[in-house]
């Protein structure tokens, strides 16, 4: 018996994001054994008529698309929705962010608007990541089409049950504590609050004071000029003892670097922020996160039970920030049950496994 084939209009990586990661994960998941997987690759806009020619002879019953939340992305992926319905395709629209609904309502003209709202209620289902994200498609499609389904970590970064027993029992004896941020470099991801925390940091080891931190940055520079500033931070105000810059991590790298930390900062107010995998990395290996109320980030960090949540206000108040940075035994120990509970790999591939089953050999909508 010849698999049932689906094809992934998606974002794969390079470069990683949240967003061409889950696909990765999905993509090259046990699922290939099941299913016949098809690939579209939609990040090099340069091949996009390659791309509708691939999506033509597509012999797929069903298609996995990941849109786009800008301006532009969108008019391309209305394009590649209407060729889908003029090829009678079954459609399955997953968002990684949070800003659509707003780039609909509020960014594009009035026509494009209304081709969003009739693209979206056209399809059999729409995914979000998180159940205070089902808002962005209401009014637009029914709810019984909107699906969650959560971000997950992958199983290579997870640490052991004995690595995580050894880390909870040093994390009290410890003299200072790992501070990470780990994402791209965008200002509005939060590093720059974090460079201000070193700095608070390194005023008090001047002041005689003992060390309780050292802050560790990884991730990329979309922009030399982020870059210059980066490093020039660090250098006129001495910060060398305090951070260290690891640049790009991945495999065993990025893996040691979240055993190691202890708090996981993301500051953000990414305004297509979704439900950041780092955050969900950061808890695996039982770190306390330090964050905002943004996107879907409620939906995994409360304030005072595994983290600390900053307000837009507080955020301008980085010395009481500063004071309120902690790591227990407690939080470490809750921050990894919830990720084995709702966010491990094998959940999300069982989550995608059981709606891919159910549009191929059972779901008929009307």
């Amino acid at each position: 018996m010849s698999k049932k084939r689906i094809c992934f209009i998606a974002q794969f990586p390079p470069p990683i994001h949240g967003l061409s990661k889950a696909v990765d994960t999905l993509y090259n998941s046990e699922l290939k054994n099941e299913f016949g997987f098809e690939k579209v690759d939609i990040t090099n806009n340069k091949m996009f008529l390659r791309n509708l020619y691939t999506i033509w002879k597509s012999k797929a019953e069903l298609v996995y698309f990941t849109i786009s939340q800008t301006k532009g992305g969108n008019i391309r992926d209305l394009l590649l929705l209407s060729l889908l319905k003029m090829r009678r395709k079954k459609c399955i629209v997953h968002l990684h962010g949070g800003y659509y609904r707003k780039l609909v309502d509020h960014d594009v003209g009035k026509l494009q608007s209304r081709l969003n709202y009739y693209a979206i209620n056209s399809l059999e289902n729409v995914i979000v990541l998180s159940d205070s994200m089902k808002s962005i498609f209401t009014g637009m499609i029914t709810e019984d089409r909107i699906l969650v389904v959560p971000n997950c970590i992958d199983n290579d970064l997870l640490m052991t049950e004995l690595e995580f027993e050894q880390k909870i029992r040093l994390v009290e004896d410890k003299q200072s504590l790992d501070v990470l941020y780990l994402s791209n470099f965008i200002k509005t991801k939060g590093y720059l609050e974090v460079l201000e925390l070193a700095k608070i940091e390194q005023k008090r080891i001047d002041s005689g004071e003992k060390r309780k931190f050292h802050f560790h940055f990884a991730g990329k520079f979309f922009r030399s000029e982020e870059r210059e500033f980066f490093l020039e931070f660090i250098d006129d105000n001495g910060l060398s003892n305090v951070i260290t810059y690891h640049g790009e991590v991945k495999g065993t790298q990025k893996k040691e670097l979240l055993k190691m930390c202890d708090i996981f900062t993301l500051i953000t107010r990414y305004p297509n922020e979704g439900q950041p995998i780092s955050i969900i990395e950061a808890m695996g290996n039982g770190m306390t996160i330090v964050t905002t109320n943004h996107a879907g980030i409620p939906d995994l960090v409360k304030n005072g039970e595994n983290g600390i949540v900053v307000t837009e206000t507080e955020q301008q108040k980085l010395s009481e920030l500063y004071n309120r940075l902690y790591c227990n035994q407690e939080t470490m120990i809750n921050n990894r049950t919830v990720i084995l509970e709702t966010f491990k790999e094998s959940i999300y591939i069982n989550n995608f496994r059981s709606i891919f089953n159910r549009k191929l050999n059972h779901e008929h909508r009307n």
